[in-house]
């Protein structure tokens, strides 16, 4: 379903959910799920849920189909990400490969640190820390049950999220044929914690250079 498409496909969202046919439900939980866990965090999982909800009525579904088909998808995404964490840990990880690098675990398993079982909520809204948080979380061992609530928690959360602002959106005359520009702001909020996170180790690096 998705090895047809190239890359500038996997990461359109519009394009994506077109490919689908009609398996949409069966698309959009795959690639939720696979996002949300599997280790490929490079797919459109924010953008997917909103443009999707924009266009429900042309792509025959509705609201409530959405919300759970993701929702089981993002759960059971997570679920299969701390297990690999559990057993694996960062064997899976290394410093020069193509998609699994150790800085991506590091990163996620520096924002499990900070936030502790929050982090499982909060990193759904931050893309690649999203899909690997879970697997940071396996590998600390985490108690499970615990992880298991943050992790309804987090994956209810920004579903529901990501769909409602689909739905707010789609009330808007429209707004169906401008998708690609509403997408740039939803890609542009989804990295702002990167940016913001990149610029802050940026400013430290510099005042610890400067009063070395």
């Amino acid at each position: 379903m998705l090895s047809s498409l190239g890359l500038s496909g996997l990461l359109d969202a519009g394009t994506l959910l077109q490919s689908f046919g009609s398996w949409i439900l069966a698309g959009l939980g795959l690639v939720i799920f696979i996002e949300s866990g599997v280790l490929f965090p490079f797919l459109p999982g924010d953008s997917l849920l909103v443009t999707a909800a924009i266009l429900r009525g042309e792509l025959g579904v509705s609201v409530w189909q959405i919300l759970l088909v993701a929702g089981i998808a993002a759960i059971a995404g997570d679920q299969v990400g701390f297990w690999l964490g559990r057993r694996f840990g960062r064997k899976l990880f290394k410093p020069n490969a193509r998609i699994l690098k150790t800085r991506h675990l590091e990163e996620a398993e520096t924002f499990f640190h900070r936030w502790g079982p929050l982090a499982l909520v909060l990193g759904r809204f931050v893309p690649i820390v999203r899909t690997y948080v879970p697997l940071a979380a396996g590998t600390a061992a985490m108690n499970y049950r615990s992880f298991l609530m943050w992790n309804v928690l987090g994956a209810l959360g920004w579903v529901v999220s990501m769909t409602m602002v689909g739905v707010l959106l789609g009330h808007i005359p429209g707004i169906a044929h401008r998708i690609d520009a509403i997408m740039l702001v939803v890609v542009g909020i989804s990295v702002l914690p990167i940016i913001i996170s990149a610029a802050n180790k940026y400013f430290k690096s510099r005042g610890a250079a400067q009063q070395a």
